[in-house]
């Protein structure tokens, strides 16, 4: 039944859910396109002709988990009314991924890693993800009535980056534990919660 459901995706899908499957792992240079067009059993022509290039896949990919990390995002909070608790839903989230993916870390400080020209198309997928991130954490500040919301988002998203990065140099969930812990102590002092 999966083969049949694979064969009758677009060839577009099946590259990206190839793409899912072997990148977090793998690491995303270290796969070659022959890997993924055997993964995605589809042909050379499909992955040129639905993204142009392997670098085009690879922000696609990018685009993608953003697309799906916004919209677990979402669903994790639909019925939370503090903005703080939506806040720190982000750290409860970026707990569960590192255990699900036994701490291969973050895919977005990843990517970035793996390509550091500022102009390659995968740094411009990380930045809108992270503009998302930013933009998020201002708005959730703002809510919750903090009284310079841009500066303290600056703050938190380091918190969260540097938790997140440590889950996966520790191999443990603790680093986020700890941010979170660190955020919530901020959001005490910062916002109407204090």
């Amino acid at each position: 039944m999966a083969s049949s459901t694979r064969a009758a995706a677009a060839p577009s899908e099946r590259l990206l859910a190839a793409a899912a499957k072997l990148f977090p792992k793998e690491g995303i240079r270290a796969v070659g396109v022959d890997r993924v067009l055997a993964e995605a059993q589809v042909a050379r022509a499909s992955l040129y002709q639905a993204f142009g290039s392997k670098d085009a896949l690879i922000a696609a990919y990018v685009d993608r988990q953003d697309e799906l990390d916004r919209a677990n995002y979402a669903k994790a909070v639909a019925g939370m009314d503090d903005p703080a608790d939506r806040l720190l839903a982000l750290f409860d989230l970026a707990r569960t991924t590192a255990n699900k993916s036994r701490f291969r870390g973050c895919l977005y400080l990843n990517a970035a890693t793996e390509f550091p020209d500022q102009k390659h198309p995968v740094v411009a997928a990380v930045a809108r993800h992270r503009g998302w991130l930013r933009e998020l954490l201002v708005t959730l500040l703002s809510e919750a009535g903090a009284h310079d919301p841009e500066p303290l988002a600056d703050r938190i998203q380091v918190i969260y980056d540097g938790a997140v990065a440590g889950s996966k140099l520790n191999r443990s969930a603790e680093p986020i534990d700890t941010g979170r812990t660190l955020v919530t102590e901020i959001l005490a002092e910062h916002t109407e919660r204090s």
